[in-house]
């Protein structure tokens, strides 16, 4: 009598889930090679009052603020295109002027306070993502909706750099916080669900942009909670 375990059925799934792990590990080690590239430069920056100083006291400032945005734009419209070492330098290169625009906050808020909220960050940054690997309910639908969201707080945020309303900021923070915690299990579910659609180099290049994008979930988790959170000096 054959035993049900070694059939080629059962062996086929073991592959899938065994080949599946091994990327879902490979988009995190990515994603934490940039949130270490940008923590290493934020806190570099921003310890050094000198660079600080030459960076948010001039023009410079609005270079650091709008420059990842527009890689990270340029990065999801030229990546197939690209090789997947060139991607993952686009990553690296991405996360070091995300660590440049970063490094405001160690003039804002205390190191405990920072530390506090990184930490409250990455217990609901995981917990999101978990759900989103487990849960069989469909989340595609909600991409649109989340969409529409990111954008309406970006314009309010942009507007608010000029008003300059506490006000604004809080309810952008809050709705911030709701919306990439949505977009954490929406991203996680689509790696997952993506996952054997490409092969080889461009499943490389799908593991670097699923990493690009938990990578500004985390961040903006992060940053929202720290201005909801944070202990100003």
């Amino acid at each position: 009598m054959n035993n049900p375990w070694t059939s080629t059925e059962t062996r086929s799934y073991a592959e899938y889930d065994a080949g599946l792990r091994a990327y879902l590990l490979s988009v995190f080690n990515y994603m934490t090679m940039a949130l270490g590239i940008s923590g290493m430069i934020a806190y570099g920056v921003g310890i050094s009052p000198e660079i600080m100083a030459a960076i948010w006291g001039s023009p410079i400032k609005w270079l650091v603020i709008l420059a990842p945005l527009g890689m990270a734009i340029g990065m999801s419209y030229m990546l197939d295109g690209m090789r997947a070492h060139t991607a993952k330098v686009c990553l690296a290169v991405f996360a070091g002027l995300m660590g440049l625009s970063l490094s405001s906050i160690f003039a804002v808020y205390t190191m405990a306070s920072i530390a506090q909220v990184f930490f409250i960050s990455a217990a609901t940054f995981g917990t999101t993502a978990l759900w989103g690997y487990t849960t069989k309910r469909d989340l595609s639908k909600m991409g649109s909706l989340l969409m529409m969201g990111l954008i309406g707080i970006v314009l309010a945020g942009l507007v608010n750099i000029f008003l300059q309303s506490s006000a604004v900021q809080m309810v952008c923070s809050i709705l911030g916080v709701v919306i990439f915690v949505g977009f954490t299990a929406y991203d996680m579910q689509q790696i997952k669900d993506n996952y054997g659609s490409s092969y080889g180099e461009e499943q490389e290049k799908a593991g670097v942009m699923g990493a690009l994008n938990l990578y500004l979930d985390f961040v903006n988790i992060f940053t929202s909670l720290l201005h909801i959170m944070g202990d100003r000096k």
